[in-house]
């Protein structure tokens, strides 16, 4: 959020539960900015009307940018309805407390998962793109843009809406694929891939997604829906092995890869992979700057370096199917880790591909 003023805007930063951090929150995120005159630390809950708009009028806000969500789409499995309550009603009372105060600019930050499955010989999809949303965590989050639009037709409340690929960088909670399995292979155990591995996802360095937004903010035009698009596709599989080669994990031969990399069963549904055009920001004068390769180094050497002390004991998060209750990991459903039967063959690039034969071993 900002304050309404030209010079040095003020930011004001929430989380979306009343007075408690969400699960995968850390104080140590905002902390180095505790000395910053711009910065101040809000802590409520987005669903609660009252303390939505002590906020906004406390900090005289003029500018939203709705970060605020449950996103971690595996636990919307097991818990849709919080997924609906933080997403859609959260969004509910943001838009109803920005039409009273008078906001600005609402910018909304939804997900690229809200387009829904894209086949291989598809097109990049353009913002104008049916939306096909094929689990709860993507269909709360079309759910929200559908109240944001409405609010835009029904009381000209001045809004963008935000579809971005998948971000990852340092500080990122370790329930995320890239954090996860580096925070594993760290530990020395193997990562453990839904299904085969085969799925694709196009990843967005943070720093990167950082400059998209603030683009947006000071050149997006109101009532438009932008894509963030990212150059870097890449497949689980794959992922897995650029890892370990960051980690300097030996994984050349079918025994080594074996050791390190297990497969469980998939999700309920696993789209195949998510492709956005994004060339209307591109036209903006944003552009991917950061390269995957040198987005993980850095994201790598993070985590080696503080993801075992940043949130506490993460052990529970680690785990291939975590759950949450009462906003804390307590568990991790049973699950029989098999390793899929084929040979598992490494280019020089650390893409991977499984030439699998029929059947499963233990």
């Amino acid at each position: 959020m900002r304050k309404k003023k030209k010079k040095n805007p003020k930011l004001i930063f929430h989380f979306p539960q009343r007075m408690l951090l969400d699960y995968c929150a850390s104080l140590n995120n905002t902390r180095a900015l505790n000395d910053k005159r711009n910065f101040s630390f809000y802590q409520g809950d987005i669903t609660n009307p009252s303390e939505v708009m002590d906020c906004l009028e406390r900090h005289n806000i003029d500018t939203i940018f709705h970060f605020a969500a449950q996103s971690h789409v595996d636990l919307s499995f097991g818990n849709s309805y919080g997924f609906t309550h933080t997403n859609v009603y959260g969004t509910h009372v943001l838009l109803e407390s920005a039409k009273k105060v008078g906001i600005k600019r609402f910018i909304h930050i939804s997900t690229d998962e809200v387009y829904g499955e894209v086949e291989d010989e598809d097109d990049d999809l353009l913002e104008t793109s049916i939306l096909a949303p094929t689990n709860p965590y993507a269909a709360s989050k079309a759910a929200a843009e559908m109240l944001v639009h409405s609010y835009q037709k029904s009381f000209k409340l001045p809004v963008i809406i935000v579809r971005s690929n998948n971000v990852y960088g340092p500080h990122q909670f370790p329930e995320k694929v890239i954090p996860k399995f580096t925070c594993l292979l760290n530990r020395g155990e193997p990562v453990v891939l839904h299904g085969d591995g085969s799925p694709t996802r196009r990843y967005l360095f943070a720093g990167d997604a950082a400059d998209a937004f603030d683009t947006i903010l000071h050149k997006g035009h109101i009532g438009q829906i932008y894509n963030v698009g990212s150059y870097d596709e890449i497949s689980n599989l794959s992922l897995c092995s650029k890892l370990l080669a960051y980690l300097e994990i030996p994984h050349k031969t079918q025994e080594e890869l074996h050791k390190w990399i297990k497969h469980t069963h998939d999700r309920p549904f696993n789209d195949r992979r998510y492709a956005v055009d994004g060339t209307k920001l591109r036209n903006l004068g944003w552009d991917q700057k950061t390269s995957f390769e040198k987005g993980v180094g850095i994201t790598v050497q993070w985590y080696k370096a503080f993801g075992e002390e940043w949130w506490g004991d993460i052990t529970k998060v680690l785990t291939p199917f975590p759950e949450v209750e009462n906003k804390k990991v307590i568990a991790a459903r049973d699950v029989v880790v098999d390793n899929i039967e084929g040979d598992m063959v490494v280019d020089k690039n650390d893409d991977m591909t499984l030439k699998q034969t029929n059947g499963t071993k233990a």
